[in-house]
């Protein structure tokens, strides 16, 4: 049965130069699980906010939509409300009460539901997700994962019949991710939900899928089965970055046969190629890797030479932290103590670590925003409060944050751009300077652009050219892949070696381990309110069992000093020489 009927849908956005969606025509079978995917600022978020009717947003539309055979804009108000449910990017976005029981009964108290049938789901629905040991915690003190949990938990008290996800694992850790999407799947296998969800991270949720739905410039450009994203992998399609990394490996090894998504299929995958002693037909010149003749045995020294080569020890610090305790309030609890880490200058530093571990704290701390208690921070071998009010901020270091609408501050794009070299750059290079940095990150088209029109992703790409055009020396990244299309990534990673290759320092906070694992010259855990397991980038992630990249589980013992598919490649080829 056909519970989601799209027809000829196209949608423009007020005082847009063309339309977000264009003859848009699928169908949702009830009971199904499709996932919605394609470049940053193609649609998905569009799309999906379209289908839940209170959240629609204004503009020129066209076509229809069907629920359940009724058209959308006949569709009773309250059935909208409960029968569809959707899920943000951002976890504290959705939450509006100050204790989680009180979240979860919000919904259905809206809806006038007897109270007797309101304590009933809420006991429910709180066994079910195993939020009983919080129940009565406040929403504040809750980490990222849970919050999204609660979100999820929230809606399903409603019994909806189709959830929208939208991006719902952007701004989760690794681990926090994989349980999120663990309890969306039992949802829609044990309770039958009809779940369409936009994704990039396709690692884990692609092998849960049974359909696809590729949304290219606004355009359905493929509609088919798993299976069938096959072929148009084998083509090159500008979605191969983004797919899990057993069919990347399947790609670039050339292999015959099924596509494998998981990482216990690209395993056996592997297996068979070293047994078949069958040559890959890819030809690759990784520059980032020195295992082309690598044996099993050899190829973790060979990439851990490589490594050191690059992130030798500098004769200064670019930012050093020793010995910090900083809390929130006086009487909280302390979000780092006892913080000791020093970034070498010129190198790309990531840290990795949990939801709520203290990542975004110990940046708001080097780029000055935030001052611990106890302890010191030196910038470039100077004290940071030595720094005088604006001096930081002029050439000194730039802050991408978590947020990035918190960059802009008017109405056009390129205005801020402009206010952001303005005391960097001479006014008659500033229009120079603004064209070639936009140019450099693909992001020109957003220039008379609003930046709260912009999609997630679209933001992301502006604000990180107006960071850059403070000409910092010290780079700060919170969380700068998040929204981002696999290859708009691959852009980012060569600005980021450009910037290098002019002495810029980079830290970066990610949950995007992929990312870390092809850009960092060393990686850190945030943990226990400091910073530990400080290693090289191979060191870190082969020594990682749950912290690490899905590459790195499939080569396992096979080829241990492998992190990424094109490394597995280059020692499979090394071993058959």
């Amino acid at each position: 049965m056909e519970l989601l009927q799209v027809e000829n849908l196209t949608f423009t956005y007020p005082d847009a130069k063309k339309p977000a969606l264009t003859d848009v025509t699928y169908t949702v079978r009830e009971g199904t699980f499709t996932v919605l995917c394609g470049a940053s600022g193609c649609g998905k978020s569009t799309l999906l906010h379209l289908l839940k009717k209170e959240l629609a947003p204004f503009g020129k539309k066209s076509g229809s939509i069907r629920f359940d055979g009724t058209d959308y804009e006949s569709l009773d108000s309250r059935v909208s409300a409960s029968q569809i449910g959707i899920l943000m990017q951002d976890p504290d976005s959705q939450i509006v009460a100050d204790v989680v029981w009180q979240e979860l009964a919000f919904a259905l108290e809206n809806l006038g539901t007897e109270r007797s049938v309101i304590r009933t789901r809420v006991a429910e629905m709180a066994t079910y997700f195993g939020i009983e040991s919080w129940y009565h915690k406040r929403t504040g003190e809750l980490s990222g994962g849970q919050k999204q949990l609660l979100n999820l938990a929230s809606v399903m008290t409603l019994s909806p019949r189709l959830l929208l996800l939208d991006e719902p694992t952007a701004q989760l850790d690794p681990i926090a991710a994989g349980n999120f999407l663990s309890m969306l799947e039992r949802v829609h296998r044990e309770l039958g939900v009809t779940v369409l969800i936009a994704e990039h991270r396709l690692e884990d949720i692609l092998p849960m899928a049974d359909r696809v739905l590729v949304l290219t410039d606004g355009a359905l450009t493929l509609d088919g089965t798993v299976d069938s994203l096959a072929d148009a992998v084998r083509e090159g399609h500008p979605l191969l970055a983004g797919m899990p990394a057993a069919a990347r490996l399947w790609k670039l090894l050339g292999m015959p046969g099924d596509m494998p998504l998981s990482v216990t299929e690209g395993r056996e995958m592997l297996r068979a190629v070293c047994a078949s002693n069958v040559t890959p037909k890819a030809s690759l010149n990784n520059a980032e890797t020195a295992i082309s003749k690598a044996t099993p045995d050899t190829a973790d020294a060979a990439v851990s030479e490589t490594r050191k080569s690059k992130s030798a020890d500098s004769a200064e610090s670019a930012a050093s932290l020793s010995e910090v305790y900083f809390r929130y309030e006086r009487n909280g609890k302390d979000v780092l103590r006892d913080c000791s880490v020093d970034i070498q200058k010129g190198e790309h530093f990531c840290l990795l670590g949990g939801n709520g571990s203290g990542k975004t704290t110990l940046l708001h701390i080097i780029a000055g925003i935030l001052r611990p208690y106890a302890g010191s921070c030196r910038l470039f071998g100077k004290k940071l409060a030595a720094y005088r009010s604006g001096e930081l901020a002029n050439g000194i270091t730039a802050l991408l944050p978590q947020n990035p609408k918190d960059v802009f501050v008017t109405e056009c794009v390129k205005e801020d751009w402009l206010l952001a070299c303005k005391t960097t750059v001479p006014e008659a290079e500033r229009e120079e300077t603004v064209r070639r940095t936009a140019e450099m990150l693909g992001a020109t088209h957003l220039a008379d652009c609003h930046p709260y029109d912009l999609s997630g992703g679209e933001q992301q790409k502006a604000a990180l050219v107006k960071v850059l055009l403070r000409k910092p020396k010290l780079l700060l990244l919170d969380e700068p892949t998040k929204g981002l299309d696999a290859r708009y990534k691959e852009e980012l990673l060569a600005v980021l070696k450009k910037l290098k290759d002019e002495s810029v320092t980079v830290l970066t906070v990610t949950h995007d381990l992929d990312f870390a694992a092809v850009s960092a010259d060393r990686v850190g855990l945030c943990f226990d309110g400091g910073v530990t397991a400080v290693k090289p980038t191979h060191e870190f992630f082969t020594e990682n069992s749950f912290y690490t990249t899905a590459a790195c589980r499939i080569a396992g013992k096979m080829f241990p000093g492998a992190i990424t598919c094109e490394e597995i490649v280059e020692a499979v080829k090394g071993e058959q020489a």
